[in-house]
């Protein structure tokens, strides 16, 4: 962040939520924090937020609720314990849809984060049933952040994928790329999942090596962004690529070129005849191009923000 700017946050990135695990391993205390006549329910439709005059729907808790059908996100900064409502089975609904992303626009940043961790965490519940170890029934604990099998006894716990996404640099410029699937003319930073046994600079040098036969170095860390798509944590970086000849997988990346601050400027700000269409602000990628671009001239503000 330059100066006094106000950035608009990547999406699902701001909670405020106080995720009180001592409340969640307290038979007690949880059962107390559910008839408290403060507590909310966080409302979903499916996967799918609820949003109405700009926040997402909060309402009191059924008088027939049972604490074991709901999970536990946390105490708001108003005091409520605000939960969300576990589903056994979401049928199709599993895939983000355009009105789970268009939330990042319609409600405040620490309410987008708040819908980004229920939607995970329900999605997960939905996916998970059955035991890893045995295969025996699994059944909700410790107010919803875990599963346990009613048979061998394991505990299961819901998962983050790490995913770097990054940009190479050379001599001024960086690079980008595009996946087959995209909208024409749109590029963004290049991604891939982390492996097992691999640090985050590991992966992105990896990463950028097999989709692009790009040799980086000097791996820095810049920011990070949870995904909830469907349970992500999205980790930016920059690396020093050794020279800018690029071998492309075109199985994963369909195009990719070196783009220069002008570009990269032109692109962010949404001009027509950017070298590239960028990705929205609520995404991470943004926000890495934007870091970048900052030390080539003023940072930008996204549409929404103030400056």
């Amino acid at each position: 962040m330059h100066g006094t700017e106000t950035r608009k946050l990547p999406g699902f990135v701001g909670g405020t939520i106080d995720r009180v695990d001592h409340i969640r391993t307290n038979p007690a205390l949880l059962a107390s924090a559910f008839v408290d006549p403060a507590a909310r329910l966080l409302l979903l439709d499916g996967l799918d937020p609820v949003e109405a005059d700009g926040h997402l729907v909060l309402e009191p808790l059924a008088a027939d609720a049972q604490v074991e059908d709901h999970l536990l996100l946390g105490i708001d900064t108003g005091n409520r314990p605000i939960f969300a409502r576990l589903v056994a089975d979401l049928g199709p609904n599993l895939v983000p849809t355009p009105r789970s992303r268009a939330i990042a626009d319609l409600v405040p940043a620490e309410e987008v984060a708040l819908y980004g961790a229920a939607r995970s965490l329900v999605h997960w519940h939905a996916r998970h049933p059955f035991c890893s170890v045995c295969g025996g029934a699994t059944a909700p604990a410790k107010a919803g952040w875990a599963r346990k099998c009613g048979n061998c006894g394991s505990e299961h716990f819901p998962r983050t994928d790490p995913v770097v996404i990054m940009l190479a640099e050379h001599r001024g410029r960086i690079l980008v790329g595009r996946q087959h699937s995209w909208a024409p003319g749109r590029y963004s930073a290049l991604a891939g999942f982390v492996e097992p046994g691999e640090t985050i600079e590991e992966a992105v040098a990896r990463e950028l090596f097999e989709e692009a036969g790009v040799r980086v170095r000097d791996v820095r860390y810049v920011m990070s962004q949870p995904w909830p798509f469907p349970s992500s944590l999205m980790i930016a970086c920059i690396g020093q690529a050794e020279d800018d000849a690029l071998t492309l997988d075109q199985t994963e990346i369909e195009d990719a070129f070196w783009c220069d601050a002008d570009g990269v400027r032109a692109a962010l700000a949404g001009d027509p005849d950017a070298p590239f269409s960028a990705p929205p602000p609520m995404a991470v990628a943004w926000h890495l191009l934007d870091r970048w671009l900052a030390v080539a001239g003023p940072t930008l503000v996204p549409s929404g923000a103030s400056a």
